[in-house]
């Protein structure tokens, strides 16, 4: 069996996550059970939500543990097996973790899926054919609920969840505003993946200059908002929304050092009569193979060009995710193993 290198979280931050919240170390691979596979990855996810699982605080899911490799999704292949499902050359999506191999009880519900890349490259299924667009399609879909003439702003608009979102709302018939940071990446969200504008929010000094800006690009208000960074971004919009706005509150990256976000008009939820909910997407997994369905679709069809920031190496794996928490990505941040 290989050698395994692993990144363990070592310690929890005090404040903003670094580096030396991590330690690399080489393990053996434990010889499989019946029932098992082993897989060698071949790309690695980095996600927001990873970081607020790095604290020991309450949330909708149980905090990363010390001493244990980084949880988070991988893609690759099968290079042994004890399971009858799986082959080796198999290509797999699972949550491996931060490490060059994982070995996988296949009989478990959910661990491990095979994957088609004839028409879908398997790095886009840790992104847009993967967690990140199925995200996109169930707050969407199941919260915001858009109509054919509506209008929908979505935030982190070049991002891997974003980017899905503005896609599938043009493909029902709405108009899609993207808020993005910077003009390359505001470019990207129209000219590549067809939403109507994109507003970069790091021209504007505060949510007032950043609404007016909206107020250009939406004359008819906002009738559905995608949520995935809170702050700034969020009172703009809220000053823009139509009665009966309906809000998906899918992430909240601007308090995920423990800050509070505080919030600068939320008698608007009252005035508008607005829906605001939060989901997560692994609690509604009767929805993946309907939302998973469309979004291959899309991205076969080369209606969703998914972008993605390609960190080298297990290595360069902590720097890459402290960098997609400052925004320094551009669409899906991966880590390409082999």
């Amino acid at each position: 069996m290989p050698q395994n290198q692993q990144i363990l979280l070592d310690n929890r931050p005090q404040g903003e996550a670094s580096a030396s919240n991590f330690k690399t170390i080489t393990s053996e691979t434990p010889a499989l059970q019946d029932g098992q596979v082993l897989v060698r990855h071949h790309f690695l996810s980095l996600d927001p939500y990873m970081r607020g699982r790095m604290n020991d605080a309450k949330s909708y899911a149980a905090p990363q543990p010390l001493g244990k490799v980084m949880q988070g999704g991988t893609a690759g292949e099968v290079v042994e097996s004890r399971h009858p499902k799986f082959q080796p050359g198999d290509k797999v999506v699972g949550m491996g973790g931060w490490q060059l191999y994982s070995v996988v009880d296949a009989n478990a519900p959910g661990s491990l899926r095979k994957v088609d890349t004839t028409h879908v490259p398997l790095s886009h299924y840790l992104g847009a054919v993967g967690m990140p667009g199925v995200t996109a399609w169930y707050g969407l879909t199941q919260v915001i609920e858009p109509k054919a003439g509506q209008t929908l702003v979505v935030s982190a608009a070049s991002g891997a969840v974003g980017s899905a979102v503005g896609v599938l709302a043009k493909a029902r018939g709405c108009r899609a505003v993207g808020v993005a940071g910077g003009p390359d990446k505001c470019r990207y969200v129209t000219e590549e993946l067809g939403f109507d504008a994109c507003i970069d929010y790091k021209a504007h000094a505060d949510a007032v200059a950043l609404s007016k800006a909206l107020a250009d690009v939406c004359p008819d208000g906002v009738d559905g908002y995608f949520e995935n960074v809170g702050g700034m971004v969020t009172d703009a919009v809220m000053l823009r929304t139509n009665p009966f706005a309906r809000i998906a509150v899918c992430g909240m990256i601007a308090g995920y050092d423990g800050k509070p976000i505080p919030m600068a008009y939320p008698q608007l939820i009252l005035t508008n009569r607005m829906k605001v909910q939060g989901f997560i997407v692994s609690e509604h997994m009767e929805v993946w193979p309907e939302a998973l369905k469309e979004l291959g679709q899309l991205v076969g069809s080369g209606r969703l060009r998914p972008r993605e920031s390609v960190a080298q190496g297990l290595d360069a794996a902590p720097e890459a995710f402290l960098g997609m928490l400052k925004g320094r990505n551009f669409g899906k941040q991966l880590v390409k193993l082999a």
